[in-house]
């Protein structure tokens, strides 16, 4: 962001965006798993500290061999997405890397440390620590992943939400004014917290999966079921949270992110008393003509719903995509400005900020220039956008991946609540076939719910890489769209490798199966 005038072409704007979106789909295939197995294995080696069980010792360390194997793909994919801020994005860098580095520098001095020095007496200290230490090890790793994410996520909801940041016009980046704001922001707890239970859920059905495979060819039955008991338990307690989790994060994306929301309901015409949308008909391959249309075609939808989820009182107020663009006033006087006013407000603050720039170079200060610069600074980023429909992201797949993830979550909720019931009541699982099928197809549908949440996340955000304040085409570096292609294809074949690799580890693993001990 180092100039204010920026010519882009938008080819490298398309790549820049593919190549960080290809690295994050491919990362968060590790992740969710490293976060869910930690619960288990430590679950397990629990048992074993409890009852000094043989069994359960086998157990922890079957459960623990996954989770490393899909913990060092995960590394490796996650250092590449943080390099590509400084090649891919180097005017955001320079726009706010102090504000958005101070979390990925916590993460990367206190959680990766954690996780290396306990991964290793996890993995490697097996009789040579007591067995209250190593229990400790294996808990303080999984506790150190999920610190890990925890500053990853606030990194990404100051994206989502910025506070605690102030503009120095001087240095020409926002500089942070308060860490606590910025590490404990409302939208950062919300999404750390459904994000993370979420990632139990994967790791639950894998759990569940893994071990019904080991039912079907008729293996390790005491360990299929004793460990089918855990992973389900986890997974059902993991759903009813994310579901929980999940309405409170709604209410942020309402208060922070209102075009996001609208974009996730079809949402064209807002006002009180609004519905939440079950169904509708949205063309998963065009933009709705939201100017023109009500609302979509074939709409089922629960009274009142989406005025609670986003205002906590089913009379509330909720604007949509046309209120958004046009602005509007809330019963009780609020009022938003239009996207026109906006970006006519964002111009001046542009202007402004190049008017005192200037006066400082010339060796003297233009006071009123600040001052307009700070009366419209709030819609600085504005100033980039050329038309309001640049605002609006694309609402089918905003609408789509927010009914695949929510209705995949409601689809765990019932399964895993069925398996417990299950081996609560002793039933002989062999017999049931086709729900030991079903665990298995369910490992890929949960990835494709979690994928589905960060599209919603990331695409809802769209036009702009910091809400408000700074759009895509003003954040790229000024590369040639060629270099930036080259390395996509590159990353794709490397990520697909990898991704392929593991699988084929950790199936040669679940095959090898546990390894039995006598102590």
């Amino acid at each position: 962001m180092q100039n204010l005038l920026l010519d882009i072409s938008t080819g490298t704007i398309d790549w820049a965006r593919a190549q960080f979106a290809l690295t994050a789909i491919y990362h968060w295939l590790f992740v969710p798993l490293t976060l869910g197995l930690a619960v288990v294995m430590g679950i397990m080696e629990t048992r074993y500290y409890r009852t000094q069980d043989p069994f359960w010792k086998d157990a922890a360390k079957f459960w623990q061999k996954l989770f490393g194997i899909n913990f060092a793909m995960g590394v490796a994919t996650g250092l590449i997405l943080e390099f590509e801020f400084g090649t891919n994005w180097s005017n955001y860098s320079w726009f706010v890397g102090d504000i958005f580095g101070a979390p990925l520098a916590v993460e990367g001095i206190i959680a990766f440390f954690m996780e290396s020095t306990f991964v290793a007496v996890m993995f490697f200290g097996w009789n040579k620590v007591s067995k209250g230490f190593h229990l400790a090890s294996t808990w303080l790793t999984g506790l150190g992943a999920t610190i890990s994410a925890w500053w990853i996520l606030v990194a990404n909801s100051w994206m989502q939400a910025p506070v605690g940041c102030e503009f120095n016009p001087d240095t020409m980046r926002n500089e942070m004014v308060s860490f606590f704001e910025v590490a404990l922001s409302p939208f950062a707890v919300g999404k750390f917290f459904h994000t993370v239970t979420s990632a139990w859920i994967i790791g639950g059905i894998f759990t569940v999966a893994v071990s019904a495979w080991y039912l079907k060819k008729n293996r390790e039955k005491k360990l299929a079921l004793e460990s089918m008991k855990v992973g389900a338990a986890v997974g059902l307690i993991a759903s009813l949270l994310a579901a929980l989790t999940g309405h409170i994060s709604g209410e942020q994306v309402a208060k922070s992110q209102p075009m996001k929301l609208a974009a996730m309901e079809a949402l064209y015409n807002g006002g009180t008393d609004q519905s939440l949308t079950a169904v509708a008909w949205v063309n998963p391959f065009q933009q709705p003509d939201y100017e023109n249309d009500e609302a979509p075609s074939l709409r089922i939808a629960m009274p009142y719903a989406l005025s609670f989820m986003a205002t906590r009182d089913i009379h509330g107020y909720v604007p949509g995509v046309n209120d958004l663009l046009k602005g509007y006033t809330t019963p009780d006087g609020k009022t938003e400005p239009s996207v026109e006013e906006k970006i006519e407000r964002g111009k001046k603050a542009i202007e402004a900020l190049s008017a005192y720039r200037q006066a400082k170079k010339d060796g003297g200060e233009d006071a009123a220039a600040l001052t307009t610069l700070k009366e419209n600074m709030p819609y600085f980023g504005y100033g980039y956008i050329k038309s309001a429909d640049q605002v609006v992201p694309f609402i089918p797949v905003c609408f789509w991946s927010f009914r695949v993830m929510v209705g995949m979550g409601v689809l765990f909720i019932v399964f895993f609540a069925f398996v417990l019931f299950l081996l609560r009541k002793k039933k002989d699982l062999m017999r049931y076939k086709w729900l030991l099928t079903s665990a298995i197809v369910l490992v890929p549908l949960a990835y494709i719910a979690s994928e589905s949440g960060w599209l919603v996340a990331e695409f809802g955000r769209q036009p702009w890489t910091i809400q408000d304040m700074l759009p895509t085409w003003a954040a790229v570096s000024d590369v040639s769209a060629g270099s930036v292609a080259l390395t996509f294809f590159v990353f794709l074949a490397l990520f697909t490798t990898m991704l392929a690799v593991e699988i084929s580890i950790l199936l040669k693993q679940i095959k090898k199966g546990p390894e039995h001990s006598e102590s």
